[in-house]
């Protein structure tokens, strides 16, 4: 390990613990059906290059913070295949929540991106 890893490591996990939120409210307000926590997990792996990846049981205790923030809803349905499933949807604070977050999102990465540019 170089004298550097230890220093990503611990920016990444910092940088992740302020997005994941976000990036969930994302995952869902593009979903066509609400997803349970393995599907997202999924879709996360599939579109982030692995920046969230190995990470799969950090996403379900932030889904049940944003749905006790009234920012998703869930339901629990049977599975025919295993244990009951809790699906995730938005709720109409989530998206707007969610427009406000991306706002501040953008203005954060372009001030970080001005400031490594130089």
């Amino acid at each position: 390990m170089s004298d550097t890893d230890s220093h990503l490591w611990k920016f990444q996990k910092e940088l992740s613990t302020g997005t994941v939120s976000l990036v969930l409210l994302g995952v869902l307000a593009r979903a066509r059906t609400p997803m349970y926590g393995y599907q997202i997990a999924k879709r996360l792996e599939q579109t982030g290059g692995g920046v969230l990846s190995g990470k799969q049981s950090a996403l379900y205790p932030v889904l049940r913070n944003l749905a006790a923030a009234e920012l998703l809803e869930s339901i629990v349905e049977p599975s025919v295949s295993g244990p009951p499933r809790r699906y995730y949807r938005i709720t109409p604070l989530g998206r707007r929540v969610l427009r406000e977050w991306s706002l501040a999102w953008v203005d954060t990465r372009d001030f970080v991106n001005s400031i490594l540019e130089d």
